[in-house]
Parts: C-alpha cells; structure tokens; sequence
C-alpha cells in the first residue's frame, strides 16, 4: 500500500494531532492542511478540504489498523473489506467512464472484471477510485498494474471526438450515448468472461439505457447501478482505465496540434479553442472536442449552436 486515506470529523481531527504527539511524531508547516507531521519514513497529513487525512510512506498498514482505526476512526476497515462489503469480492463486472465533462478529448468507456483473488489484489496494489489520483504517472503506472493482475480481463472503448459528435447527434441526448458505450464494453467483457452475472456501474440513467443497447448474448447479464460505485474495486479499477485513455489521447493530440488540450471546462479551454479555430478554421473543434457544448457555440457561434437547457433525466 502506498498511501491510505480517509474523511475525519474536526473533532477526529482534533484527536490525530493529540494521538500523534503522544506517539512522537515531528510537526512541520504544510500547504493547505490543518497540520503535517512525520516520524521515521512515514508521514500523516491531514488537509483543511474535507478534513481528510493522508498517510503516506512505510508501515501505513500498521498505523492505520493499530493506530487510526482503533483510536480515532473507531472502525476497523483496512484488511477486512470482504467483511464490509462481501459483494464486492463476488465475480462481477466494473465499468466506469473518464472525458464526459472535458470539453477537450475523447469518452473514455473502460471495465474490468473481478473474482474474490483479482479484487484482493486490486486493493493490496492501491487501486482507487481515479478521481483521488492526482498524478498522471501513477494513473499509467497503475493502469499497467490493473492490465497485469486481471490478465487481460479488461476493456477500454475509446470514441474520439469526431465519433462522439457523429453519436451525440444519432442519439441527441449523453445518457443514451453512455449506455450505448457501457454496452460495447459490457459485450466486450462479456465474449472474454461470458459466465459473468453482474455489471455494475455509476448511476447516471435508467438501467435500462444499457440494456436496450447491449445485443443478444449480453442481454442475459444483471445490469446495476448506484451512486459512488467507484467504493468497488473493479469500478475503481475501471475509472483508472479510463482515465489513462483520456489523457493519452490528450497528450498526443496536443503535440500533434503543437497545444495544450486543457482538461475540463474553463477559461483556458475557451482560450484554447479559439487559438485552435485562428489557426485551422472552426471545424478543427469537431476532430478535438465535443461541440455540443456552450465553448464551441461561444468560440464559433455562426457553426454550432447553443446548447438547449439542460433537463432532468426522467425514467
């Protein structure tokens, strides 16, 4: 385990510091967190967001299941999560999806599938959900690692953006095109692990999105979603996937370009986009990004037009 974090209380917090002062640990100033303390090679911060703390270094488990769980969080987790959530643990699929709110760069459908020992594994290599990642390098790392210990029981289904636009005008609403690309990798999976019952994925539609898409042999499967999905291993190991397709593609097409495709949506996407349509003319935007956001009708209002407003998804 490289690293192990958790929500606290103000008042868990509170306890940390006291617990870590009892047990020696040297305080030292550090950006953004309520306090920063090591002792031998490893370290414990716990930051003013959330709080939150992270533990990092060596002899994590340790700390956390003869340390932090007993006398701070009152819990004991780490080691024991077949216990905790014993679905988890079952043969299953896990899918999950990275580039859906980045004007810039592709939809990135990924899934993996575990069993009791793949998921035992996933969680003692540090897989987590991709969001609680913020280094490129350890997305990729990790990545290879999930490839690795699944033995080639995983899917990734890239639509770049040229596709993606073809698509979102087929289907003229995002929910469909997501269940549309969770089918591909469902059926994907499916011809490498076809006894599986279960997929589960993030709540974002009906189930029933996905399952008028999948074809004939994958009809069969238990389609689940729920919110946070990403607390199950093979969904977390999904989201990492993902998230390594998407900022490849980003990374090679923004050499390619000579630019920096920048993530998400912001004022420097907008002043990316603009550069690029300067440069090559508006329908740049249809090979690189998904126009039927606000940014392109902002960049090139004569060339795509505005977006309408946005409307609850209804069953």
């Amino acid at each position: 385990m490289n690293s192990y974090t958790h929500l606290l209380s103000t008042e868990q917090a509170n306890r940390l510091h006291t617990l870590l002062v009892e047990l020696g640990f040297e305080f030292s100033p550090k950006q953004y967190t309520l306090f920063f303390a090591q002792k031998n090679k490893l370290s414990v911060a716990v930051y003013e967001k959330g709080p939150k703390v992270l533990v990092q270094g060596k002899g994590i488990e340790e700390f956390v299941q003869f340390e932090l769980e007993p006398k701070i969080l009152g819990e004991a987790k780490l080691g024991y999560e077949e216990v905790h959530s014993p679905e988890m643990f079952e043969p299953h699929f896990g899918v999950d999806e990275s580039g859906k709110g980045d004007f810039f760069g592709p939809l990135v459908i990924a899934g993996v599938y575990v069993d009791a020992g793949i998921a035992r594994k996933l969680l003692d290599a540090g897989v987590q959900d991709s969001k609680r990642i913020g280094s490129d390098a350890r997305i990729r790392a990790l990545a290879q690692t999930i490839r690795k210990i699944t033995g080639g029981l995983a899917d990734t289904v890239l639509i770049g953006p040229a596709r993606y636009n073809e698509l979102y005008e087929k289907f003229g609403n995002l929910n469909k095109l997501l269940g549309w690309g969770h089918a591909r990798v469902i059926e994907n999976l499916l011809a490498k692990k076809p006894s599986c019952p279960r997929s589960l994925s993030d709540q974002f539609a009906d189930a029933r999105v996905i399952e008028q898409s999948l074809l004939r042999h994958g009809r069969k499967i238990d389609i689940q979603q729920r919110t946070k999905a990403e607390s199950d291993i093979a969904v977390a190991a999904a989201s990492i996937l993902a998230r390594e397709g998407f900022i490849g593609w980003l990374d090679r097409q923004g050499k390619a370009l000579g630019v920096r495709l920048e993530r998400g949506v912001s004022a420097e996407v907008k002043a990316t986009a603009e550069k690029l349509v300067a440069a090559k003319g508006p329908e740049i935007l249809r090979e690189v990004a998904k126009v039927h956001f606000r940014t392109a009708h902002a960049v090139a209002p004569e060339h795509f037009a505005a977006p309408p407003p946005r409307q609850e998804w209804r069953k």
